[in-house]
């Protein structure tokens, strides 16, 4: 089985049409879904897909986004918990000469945890990283 990470922009190219990656996004995903594979996003990057759609007055998109995310068969959700924010927290201070987000720097780690190279983005950072990116 496949396990890949998934990133919020993903998921944001996936859900508006208007965005750039759009069809991009869709098609990979409607292959990707065949193989049955198993996702994990932290519960950071679960905040971030929440806050953008709600931030841009789109409570509804977000209500929906996240309870789908939630209640996904194939989708886990690792918590954020006091260990990993503070784990996170001193990758992110080690890495001044990148414009790394706190919550890339948590996604870095849990991917290494669970020895996960393949991740689903947009975001240069996880190629900087040293992550596979799909799709290319």
């Amino acid at each position: 089985m496949t396990i890949l990470f998934l990133d919020t922009s993903f998921i944001i190219a996936l859900e508006l049409v208007d965005e750039q990656y759009h069809q991009i996004a869709t098609q990979y995903w409607q292959g990707l879904i065949k193989s049955s594979p198993k996702l994990v996003i932290s519960s950071y990057v679960f905040d971030e897909i929440v806050t953008f759609f709600n931030s841009r007055n789109r409570h509804d998109k977000a209500v929906e986004v996240g309870n789908r995310l939630i209640n996904s068969a194939i989708v886990d959700i690792v918590q954020v918990d006091e260990a990993l924010f503070f784990e996170g927290w001193q990758y992110f201070q080690q890495h001044d000469d990148k414009s790394y987000s706190l919550t890339d720097c948590i996604s870095f780690l849990v991917m290494n945890r669970l020895n996960i190279q393949l991740v689903l983005t947009f975001d240069k950072h996880f190629f900087q990283a040293g992550y596979q990116k799909v799709p290319m």
